[in-house]
């Protein structure tokens, strides 16, 4: 279905707006899916005295960048070290120093409304997404179903020439829309991701998770000491790799996010006894620190 595109979608997209060819510079991406060329008729007869027309196709622009949108849940802005709080995450504090902190932040405060404004760049409530998924009602803005008039990012850079992955927890499919029976529309792989390898409810086992590839469940793979985590983060790993190996021209969104943190609370002994009696001085004497620190 052609969708027009909203001014925040849009504006989310400007980096899609150059082009690579004169033919991509005269395509309107206002519209998805873009709309082909009229094509090209023929008087003569004979096939050899002709020149077949260029073949129409849909390219991201030249030097279009990579995107990776890493979701961590329930995690506030200051828990981690980056922003002054009492967890280590190193990684994320050196991107920060060679990049930007950005602390201008808003949240719905549940799960699956932060989710749907982030995947869509719309308010929440226009998402029909007033609460998570599993307390969705009748009345409008809370149905738990968005609307096809709401196109996802995933969508719109698969159209614009992307490959798109999803890994992770969804949380953006109504349970009654969970089963064998479908319907599909509200799935990862029908939002505009070519990919999917996660769970789709709010939580799940971190041990033994309900996973699915795309649409069919799967069981997780054999291997030593396993954890979610670790499976979710190479099966990207490996999906971005066969990538780039096959189309090392075609730009990737990848979109990552983790079971862990939320509940259930399931980690390693190896990484809980790093803070162990990190946390005893209680919730209100590490918030003043926090935000001191902040």
């Amino acid at each position: 279905m052609k969708q027009k595109i909203d001014l925040i979608s849009i504006l989310a997209m400007t980096v899609l707006l150059s082009t690579a060819s004169f033919a991509q510079k005269n395509l309107n991406r206002e519209i998805l899916p873009i709309v082909e060329p009229e094509a090209q008729t023929y008087s003569e007869l004979d096939v050899r005295n002709t020149k077949p027309p260029v073949p129409f196709k849909v390219t991201a622009p030249k030097e279009a960048p990579n995107v990776v949108i890493i979701l961590i849940d329930d995690l506030g802005i200051g828990a981690t070290n980056t922003f002054g709080g009492p967890i280590k995450t190193p990684t994320m504090d050196k991107l920060a120093s060679n990049g930007l902190r950005y602390n201008n932040m808003h949240t719905t405060a549940l799960c699956s409304p932060t989710r749907m404004a982030l995947k869509t760049g719309r308010n929440h409530h226009t998402c029909n997404t007033g609460s998570i998924m599993e307390t969705a009602t009748a009345y409008p803005g809370n149905t738990g179903a968005l609307s096809p008039s709401v196109a996802p990012l995933a969508e719109m850079l698969r159209l614009n020439g992307y490959s798109t992955a999803a890994f992770g927890k969804w949380h953006e499919t109504a349970a009654w829309e969970t089963s064998v029976s479908g319907p599909f529309d509200r799935w990862p792989t029908h939002q505009g991701f070519d990919k999917f390898y996660g769970f789709i409810g709010g939580e799940t086992d971190q041990w033994a998770p309900l996973i699915y590839d795309g649409t069919k469940k799967i069981n997780p793979p054999k291997m030593e000491n396993y954890h979610f985590t670790t499976d979710m983060t190479n099966q990207a790993i490996n999906w971005v790799k066969a990538q780039q190996s096959m189309t090392p021209d075609k730009p990737f969104f990848v979109y990552f996010s983790t079971g862990a943190v939320h509940a259930p609370h399931h980690v390693s002994k190896e990484w809980s006894d790093k803070y162990k009696g990190q946390f005893d001085k209680g919730w209100d004497a590490i918030r003043e620190e926090t935000v001191k620190k902040m």
